[in-house]
């Protein structure tokens, strides 16, 4: 198992590229299932959760071929059960049950894992599916869902905590193959939800609506082959924005989409950094004296609970007193512990992070809970006293490429070494 050194108090200064989405790229694989001809997907990153998707393709008895970032699929006969042994690494997994509930009106699916940082159960996915006229039932650890026909409808996925991503696409690519008109209401808007919806389209499905609330499906007879170039991974982007906001003098990110990071650019704005843009690229100065701010995280076009890890570790060295309230995944503060540990001076209210900077934090032994987490305890690294070691950094491999190279290149000292 591998281990992270981050050797800290080097500046940051130079170019990185951005990688494809992965919370674009998982499902958009999912839904080449749903068409016997090839789809060719392009900017595929090199992740640890991207190795698991095209296991699981391969297992449902696809044909995949890789190479570099282009992934070419091809699903002419296809199974309908995914065991726990391929889907127990990774939660998003779950998102093969719509296409194949699309194509062949029945599927079986382990319930996953992944990150631990809450509950998140399938229950809005099942809604959206028996609106579809679809059963289910769960035992043994497994959901199956079928259906003799599906039929369009209309249906709600709002949940306590706001709209789902991953059930929004589910549904979504089910509804592609069925009969009439599907309205989606209460659907999550982020841009991979959009993302999904332009390959489906361009396989000849019928969608419009997303990045909205509502998303209509006209249910088509059957879908044909694509090729589609995957989005730039907006989370990837943010994390090496607070990079230089933590360690820069000045970074350009390149082959990104601004438009997708505005609260995250709006939020180091204000706390004194300056940004400029040019097409695709995004530049962030350096600011000696960053001011704190509150935020609250929100769903999707608020400020993203996949960066709040990042924001607590620059924050813990930001004058003043900052505040982060979660109200996407309540309980994702597991990094809080660790960043204690390097002497960050933070109080957990509820789901409300109060952090007070400090001068400096230390480096210490450190132990990465989840994918954003181990992400937020680098970059705290980054501006730390001594040497940072990060342990558990699979979970860093799920959906950041090459992390530690990209960071050296732009000045950083990080080591990968055999724990």
């Amino acid at each position: 198992m591998d281990k992270i050194l981050v050797h800290g108090g080097h500046s940051l200064s130079g170019v990185v590229k951005i990688s494809g989405s992965k919370n674009s790229a998982l499902p958009i694989l999912a839904a080449t299932l749903l068409t016997k001809e090839p789809c060719v997907i392009h900017h595929v990153p090199d992740l640890s959760d991207i190795h698991y998707m095209l296991q699981i393709l391969s297992h449902l008895g696809a044909q995949v071929e890789r190479a570099s970032g282009t992934v070419t699929v091809q699903a002419e006969k296809i199974r309908t059960i995914a065991p726990y042994d391929i889907v127990r690494k990774m939660r998003a997994s779950v998102c093969v049950l719509g296409p194949l509930l699309g194509r062949e009106k029945e599927a079986t699916v382990s319930l996953p894992g992944g990150c631990v940082i809450g509950d998140r159960p399938i229950d809005l996915h099942l809604k959206g599916f028996e609106a579809l006229n679809a059963a289910h039932r769960v035992e043994q650890g497994n959901v199956k869902v079928f259906a003799g026909q599906l039929r369009g409808s209309k249906v709600s996925l709002r949940g306590s905590l706001g709209p789902t991503v991953l059930g929004t696409d589910n549904v979504m690519m089910a509804a592609t193959l069925a009969d009439g008109v599907t309205v989606i209401e209460d659907a999550a808007a982020e841009p991979e939800v959009v993302d999904l919806a332009n390959f489906l389209n361009k396989m000849g499905a019928k969608i419009t609506g997303a990045g909205t609330p509502t998303i209509v499906i006209e249910g088509v007879k059957e879908l044909h082959g694509a090729t589609h170039e995957v989005i730039p991974d907006r989370i990837e982007a943010g994390t090496f924005l607070v990079a230089a906001a933590i360690a820069g003098r000045e970074v350009t990110l390149r082959r990104v989409q601004p438009q997708h990071l505005d609260t995250v650019i709006s939020a180091l704005n204000e706390s004194g950094f300056k940004t400029s843009t040019a097409g695709s690229a995004l530049t962030l100065h350096g600011n000696g004296a960053p001011k704190a701010l509150n935020l609250t995280t929100e769903p999707y076009p608020g400020f993203p609970t996949d960066m709040q890890a990042q924001m607590c570790a620059l924050l813990s060295r930001t004058g003043g007193l900052s505040s982060i309230s979660e109200t996407v995944f309540p309980q994702r503060f597991m990094h809080v512990s660790e960043l204690k540990r390097m002497g960050a001076d933070i109080e957990l209210k509820g789901s409300t992070a109060l952090i007070k900077g400090v001068e400096k934090l230390s480096g210490a032994p450190v132990m990465a809970s989840d994918l954003r987490a181990s992400a937020a305890l680098v970059l705290a690294g980054l501006k730390a006293d001594g040497v940072t070691e990060v342990n558990r950094v699979y979970h860093i491999d799920r959906g950041y490429e090459s992390i530690d190279e990209k960071l050296n290149g732009l000045g950083a000292q990080i080591e990968r070494v055999k724990a």
